[in-house]
């Protein structure tokens, strides 16, 4: 007796025994029995049962390995894929499940938009932005803007540019950690005050405008310290003095000591805020001592704010209420810079091509700047203000904030300075045209920042 012994899986010995009898045969004699056994048939109302059972997770199935993947996760044995399925092995009902399910690909879920903005806090830092102006308004009577204003506005100069580079060092040293941030703002906020001061003294001729001068300085370095350290509402607490006194001045007239009063004690108050807000960054415990960024990193960040400062006090010398505006802008202009990263995001996933996220980006840069400068327009005729000047300059300092924002410092920070030492030296020297190379200025370097927006961030790597 002899048998057939299966060397290969599904092969036809498998379902046939031969049995071959001994001795010689004689001439048409045969003495060799084959028997058909029961073969394996597969189950097709079984296998469609389980492709219906399982069509959700073997349809986005590109090879049928990743089906035998997913029924050896089920626990199916070998033994229960011959019985119940009919088929020899895994593979051939893995082959069957991928051959009947039609493929598909569903889209993934939506995932979370990694720079969804702070509606509510951007809207304050836009408030706060405006607020220490109640300040100038309480003390009009009591000081000469044509004798005074020059020394108040070098100091204000000086502690936006400083501010602008401390607040970007500070940022740094926060990737190491809150504590060191502190340690940066603690030594650099003084000297900052101290710096403007100092650069506005001579204009001042001593006594109440030095101190006025020295108050404006102290405020606003105590005021960059707390938002840095995202501390608005505390902000907030300290200028209620401020608000209160103001409410008031329509139907009262408050006297000089009342005057000189709220200012006062909302500059106590925020000192106070910032001494708070800094004890407490520095009671985190210390990170680990990492390399200290360099000074230089932040000087086109304190050019630009030095830049921007000359271009609103050239636009406000001519329309005091546009700085205002602007100055308020500044918390919906901070709301778009999110967005503006969050929607890239999304171009960048709902894109396969750079010339397809190219596209989309421009969409994307045109759409917040429109949506940026589309509420200015009717406050610009509200104001009185020239609408092409006021939304010129807006776009110019809300595109070269945008480039900040992606580490591309030094091209903004040259633009905005070239065209704020050409609008203010045509005027001073009565050249042509005259107050018209505000605006044209202003639109020079939107389109020399627009055009450096497009090729940086038209990348995809600036937004992976």
């Amino acid at each position: 007796m002899s048998g057939p012994m299966a060397l290969e899986p599904g092969g036809a010995e498998q379902d046939t025994l031969i049995l071959r009898l001994a001795g010689t045969p004689a001439r048409g004699d045969d003495r060799t029995l084959a028997l058909r056994l029961p073969g394996l048939a597969p189950d097709p109302e079984a296998v469609s049962r389980l492709a219906a059972d399982l069509a959700d997770r073997t349809g986005p199935a590109v090879h049928p390995y990743e089906v035998a993947a997913l029924l050896e996760a089920e626990g199916l044995t070998a033994e229960q894929i011959r019985q119940r399925y009919g088929h020899p092995n895994l593979f051939s009902l893995a082959t069957a499940l991928y051959e009947q399910v039609p493929r598909t690909f569903p889209e993934p879920a939506p995932a979370a938009d990694p720079w969804r903005p702070d509606t509510v806090r951007c809207l304050l830092r836009g408030v706060l932005f405006a607020l220490p102006g109640l300040a100038y308004l309480l003390t009009a009577p009591l000081w000469h803007p044509g004798r005074h204003a020059g020394a108040l506005v070098v100091a204000g100069l000086v502690s936006w540019a400083w501010g602008q580079a401390l607040g970007h060092r500070a940022h740094l040293r926060m990737a190491t950690g809150r504590r060191e941030a502190a340690g940066t703002l603690l030594t650099g906020a003084p000297l900052g005050a101290g710096l403007a001061t100092a650069a506005a003294a001579p204009l001042t001729g001593g006594g109440p405008v030095l101190l006025a001068t020295a108050a404006q300085s102290l405020y606003l370095a105590a005021a960059g310290v707390l938002l840095v350290l995202a501390r608005e509402r505390l902000l907030l607490a300290a200028l209620v003095p401020l608000i209160a006194g103001a409410a008031v001045l329509p139907w009262w007239e408050p006297g000089t000591a009342l005057r000189t009063g709220p200012p006062l004690l909302a500059l106590l108050a925020t000192l106070a805020g910032t001494g708070h807000a800094l004890r407490a960054a520095l009671a985190v415990p210390a990170a680990a001592d990492g390399p200290r960024p360099r000074l230089l990193w932040s000087l086109p960040y304190g050019l630009f704010g030095l830049a921007a400062g000359l271009l609103v006090l050239l636009e406000g010398r001519r329309e005091p209420y546009a700085v205002i505006v602007l100055t308020v802008s500044m918390g919906p202009a901070e709301w778009l810079l999110y967005r503006y990263r969050g929607l890239s995001v999304a171009a960048l996933r709902a894109t396969a091509t750079p010339a397809g996220f190219l596209l989309r980006s421009a969409a994307v840069l045109g759409g917040c700047l429109a949506a940026y400068l589309l509420p200015l327009l009717p406050a610009a005729y509200l104001t009185g203000a020239a609408p092409a000047t006021l939304l010129l300059l807006a776009a110019t300092l809300w595109t070269a904030l945008l480039l900040q924002a992606f580490g591309a410092a030094w091209p903004p920070a040259v633009i905005c300075l070239a065209a704020a030492a050409v609008a203010g030296t045509v005027p001073a020297l009565r050249l042509p045209p005259g107050p018209a190379v505000l605006p044209l200025c202003c639109g020079a370097a939107l389109l020399g920042l627009t055009a450096y927006a497009l090729l940086v961030l038209g990348r995809p790597s600036r937004h992976a």
